[in-house]
C-alpha cells in the first residue's frame, strides 16, 4: 500500500497545496487523484503568482480578458475561479461520495482585508457566489476582524476555510466562530450542513524559533503545538456543545494542517506528515512533499502525547509561544498581503507585455 493511501486508511485526508493551468491541462492533478489518493487542494496568492509568473499557460486568457476590458483584481479572480471550477469538477464525484466530508478545493478573500470585517464577509459571500460550485471552500484569516466574518459567512451558508491559525487558542476562537453561525442558523430554522475546516500552520514555529533555541529542541515546537491543538479539536468535538449542534444535523469543522513542508534541511521531508498522521484531520502539503511521501514506507498513525514537558523545555529557553503565536499571525498577515500585491504587479507586468505584443 502507498504511503499516501495508508493516510486514507488511518483516517486522514490527503490534499495538495498547490494548482496551476498546467497541472490541470496536463492531467497531472488527475494523475494524483487516481494515483497518489488526494481527495482536496487549496491555493494561495503565492502559488498563483507563480503560476502566471513561470509560465504561458496564461498567456491566452489573459489576452483575451485584457480585450473585454478587464484588469488587475478583477481579471485575476475570473481566471482563478476558472482553475478552480475545473479543480472541483476533477473532486465532485470526491464530494459526493462523501457526503461533503472531503473533495473540497480552496480560494480566499485578498488578503488585503484581513482586518476588515465587513469587506471580508462580502467578498467571501460575492466570490461564493460567483464560483457556484458546491465544494469550494473560501478561506478567510483567523484574525480577531477575521472571526466574526467567518460567523456571519457560516450563517449565510458559506463553506470557509479557516486560514492563518497557529495556535490551539486560536484554533478553538475559529472553531467557536463556526458553532455560532451554525447554532444561527438551527435556531433560524436553516440547514446546518454547512462544510469548514480550521488551518493550523506547522512549519513556521519551527523557523521563527531555529536560531533561538538549542539543537535538540529544533523541529519540535511545531509538532508540539499541533498535537496540543488535535487534543482541543477532539475535546472539543467531545463536548456537549458540539453533541448538541451534530444532533441537529451540523457537521464537524475539520482541523487541517497547513505549511507540512519541511524547511530543515537536515530534517526528514515528511517530518510533519509522519508526525501529525491522526484520524478526522486533513493535512494540505506542496508537491515536494507528497513525492517524499511517495518514496518513503508504510509509516503508522501518530501518537497523542502529552506535549506539557516540550512547551517546559522551549519555556526554559526563553520561547513565549503566546507571544511567537501572535508574531506569527501578524506576519501571515503581511506575508499573504505581500504575496497578494507581488500577484497584482504580475498580472499588469504579464498584461503590459501581451497588450505590446
Amino acid at each position: 500500500m502507498k504511503t499516501t493511501q495508508k493516510l486514507h486508511e488511518i483516517g486522514q485526508s490527503l490534499w495538495l497545496d498547490n494548482i496551476t493551468r498546467g497541472l490541470l491541462a496536463s492531467g497531472t492533478l488527475q494523475h494524483y487523484i487516481e494515483e497518489l489518493s488526494i481527495t482536496g487542494l487549496t491555493s494561495n496568492p503565492t502559488i498563483f503568482d507563480h503560476a502566471i509568473k513561470n509560465s504561458h499557460d496564461y498567456d491566452s486568457a489573459i489576452g483575451q480578458k485584457l480585450k473585454e476590458g478587464k484588469s488587475g483584481e478583477a481579471l485575476f479572480f475570473e481566471l482563478a475561479i476558472e482553475d478552480l471550477r475545473q479543480a472541483a469538477d476533477l473532486f465532485r464525484t470526491i464530494h459526493d461520495r462523501t457526503n461533503g466530508v472531503d473533495g473540497w478545493v480552496s480560494f480566499e478573500v485578498s488578503p488585503l482585508l484581513a482586518r476588515k470585517t465587513a469587506d471580508t464577509l462580502a467578498a467571501a459571500k460575492a466570490l461564493h457566489n460567483r464560483a457556484a460550485t458546491p465544494n469550494l471552500f473560501i478561506k478567510i484569516p483567523g484574525t480577531s476582524e477575521g472571526l466574526p466574518a467567518i460567523e456571519e459567512a457560516i450563517f449565510a451558508g458559506v463553506p470557509v476555510n479557516v486560514t492563518l491559525l497557529f495556535s490551539g487558542a486560536q484554533y478553538v476562537a475559529a472553531a467557536e466562530a463556526y458553532m455560532r453561525g451554525i447554532e444561527r442558523r438551527i435556531a433560524a430554522g436553516l440547514n446546518p450542513d454547512v462544510g469548514s475546516v480550521a488551518s493550523l500552520f506547522v512549519s513556521r514555529w519551527d523557523v521563527a524559533v531555529a536560531q533561538k533555541v538549542p539543537e535538540v529542541l529544533r523541529n519540535q515546537l511545531g509538532i508540539a503545538v499541533a498535537r496540543k491543538a488535535y487534543e482541543m479539536y477532539r475535546t472539543l468535538l467531545d463536548s456537549p456543545r458540539w453533541l448538541r449542534i451534530q444532533n441537529a444535523g451540523a457537521r464537524p469543522q475539520r482541523l487541517l494542517w497547513a505549511s507540512t513542508g519541511t524547511k530543515d534541511p537536515k530534517a526528514s521531508n515528511i517530518l510533519y506528515v509522519e508526525s501529525l498522521a491522526f484520524p478526522f484531520t486533513v493535512n494540505t502539503m506542496p508537491e515536494a512533499t507528497l513525492k517524499g511521501l511517495v518514496a518513503h514506507h508504510e509509516f503508522g498513525e501518530a501518537q497523542r502525547e502529552n506535549n506539557d514537558k516540550i512547551f517546559t523545555e522551549f519555556k526554559i529557553a526563553g520561547i513565549d509561544t503566546d507571544a511567537v503565536a501572535a508574531q506569527l499571525l501578524g506576519e501571515g498577515v503581511e506575508s499573504f498581503a505581500k504575496s497578494w500585491n507581488d500577484l497584482l504587479d504580475c498580472i499588469a507586468s504579464k498584461s503590459q507585455i501581451l497588450k505590446a505584443a
